[in-house]
């Protein structure tokens, strides 16, 4: 009896820690190339083992093929990497935003590694996912990850098969909208791109002397970079807020 026990909980364990590692391995500021290994492991196994008990009596039997344990970790895996990459996909719209204020500002090509997405990026556009990730974390909002992934296994029930076209258009959907949001963050910077690009093309044709780009450019960096310290805290908030409705869905 202790035996069978003790392989149902090992097989509890197995099944929740294929889903919770799955999606601690992507997630924004814990799978970050700083971060070590190791202590992604530890967290996701702490994870893990908390949940096991909770969730235990809605997991499926252990199954007697190897086969059909392979399906059913593929299929928690799978589960973690989508629940992962929402979070992914919602932080990128930060990086569109900071991408586009750059082009604006004309600052594009100051570009450095960007050490959440892990690729080169513009100043700004770093500057924002980090500051974005940074107020996840001080307001505690990184704690619809564990709710979120407690909350899946009532949507994603283990042993049922994954729903990949669901997944497949809820992940489109979530790109659309991240890229909408970061495009609708960089409007402000888009006008007074247009207007100071409209006037400057008057005073070009006015005073034809005048070195336009020596004038313009120093202008157009400090007024970009201005208006980026006025509204750098309301692009926080409306970032906060599409953070914690991305993953309603999922939350009981």
């Amino acid at each position: 009896m202790l035996e069978e026990l003790l392989k149902l909980n090992v097989f509890a364990f197995l099944l929740v820690l294929s889903r919770v590692g799955a999606m601690m391995a992507i997630l924004p500021g814990i799978a970050a190339a700083y971060v070590s290994a190791r202590i992604r492991v530890v967290l996701a196994t702490v994870v893990a083992v908390v949940m096991t008990p909770v969730l235990a009596e809605n997991l499926p039997a252990p199954p007697e093929s190897p086969f059909i344990l392979f399906l059913l970790l593929t299929g928690e895996i799978i589960v973690g990497l989508f629940l992962g990459g929402i979070a992914v996909i919602m932080i990128s719209a930060l990086q569109t935003a900071g991408t586009l204020i750059a082009l604006f500002a004309a600052m594009a090509n100051a570009l450095v590694q960007d050490s959440i997405t892990e690729q080169q990026s513009s100043v700004i556009a770093n500057m924002l996912t980090i500051g974005g990730l940074v107020m996840i974390f001080v307001t505690d909002s990184h704690h619809v990850y564990f709710t979120v992934v407690a909350d899946s296994y009532a949507l994603f029930v283990p042993g049922e098969g994954v729903s990949t076209g669901d997944m497949a258009l809820m992940l489109a959907r979530r790109v659309a909208d991240s890229f909408a949001l970061g495009f609708q963050l960089s409007i402000p910077f888009l006008v007074i791109a247009m207007v100071y690009y409209i006037g400057l093309g008057i005073l070009g044709r006015l005073m034809p002397q005048l070195p336009v780009f020596f004038f313009g450019l120093p202008v157009q960096v400090t007024v970009q970079l201005g208006a980026l310290m006025i509204v750098f805290s309301s692009i926080m908030l409306v970032f906060l807020n599409h953070f914690q409705q991305g993953y309603t869905v999922f939350t009981g």
